[in-house]
Order: C-alpha cells, then structure tokens, then sequence
C-alpha cells in the first residue's frame, strides 16, 4: 500500500493506493481513522495526480472524479456505494432514496450502515446522504 495526505479546510486526508486502484481516503482526524501500518509506503510522487484532484475539488474547480476506485466491501456495501456515486454534486437524499434506488426500499438501516463503513470520503459522496427529516445522520 501507498499513501500520501492532502490537505482540506476539515484537516488532512489519507490517501492510500494499492496496486488495484485507490482503497482509502480518509480523514487523518475522524471518528476511526486508518493509520499506516509499517508495511505501507509513503510516496508522495505516485500519489501526486490523486492529491491534485482532492485540492481541486477543495478549491472548488473539480466536481467530479477520475481515479481508480478500488474499495473492498461486500456485495452490498459496494451496491450502496456505486448508488452514492449517482448523486449529483452539490444535491442530497436521503437514505430511503439510496435504498429504493437499489431495489431494496427495507435496506433503510443497511444502506446506513454501509454509508457508514465508506473508505473513500468524498470520492463515494456519503456526505450528500441525509435523513428522511432533512438533518445530517450522526
């Protein structure tokens, strides 16, 4: 795995590659944090083109991403995070529209859940979900 961090205005992210593609973006400071390991390797030359997308967006000149996601999660969690990816930059909706969206309007709490266990902040737009009242979930 190789990592580098970018900056943002909510502190720095992580952001890790493996040879698939892009497996962690995480904020350095959130609730459960991904921390390099010993065996990850910083490089901060490979991870470049992904950094510049991030202080793009940041900088309000990107609203969509072009790197290679390579996310791991179970069939369901990367159904939920493929529905993420549809919402438009700069909209919400909320967890039951991400649940009918897939075919499974019951998944209400699931589709939470996987939301939840997104590793790729802000690509996988989890932030744009809401609650059904229109309040950001805790």
């Amino acid at each position: 795995m190789r990592y580098s961090f970018c900056d943002s205005a909510r502190g720095p992210l992580l952001v890790a590659i493996d040879q698939d593609g892009l497996r962690y973006v995480e904020f350095v400071q959130g609730e459960q944090p991904v921390t390099p390991t010993d065996e990850w390797l910083r490089d901060d030359l490979t991870l470049a083109p992904f950094v510049e997308q991030f202080t793009a967006y940041f900088a309000g000149k990107l609203q969509q991403f072009d790197l290679p996601m390579a996310a791991k999660g179970t069939p369901f969690q990367q159904t939920v995070w493929n529905a993420l990816c549809d919402i438009p930059y700069g909209e919400t909706v909320s967890y039951l529209e991400i649940a009918q969206a897939i075919g499974n309007p019951k998944a209400v709490r699931a589709v939470g859940a996987a939301n939840g266990r997104n590793p790729l902040s802000i690509i996988v737009p989890c932030h744009r979900v809401i609650g059904r009242s229109g309040e950001l979930a805790p």
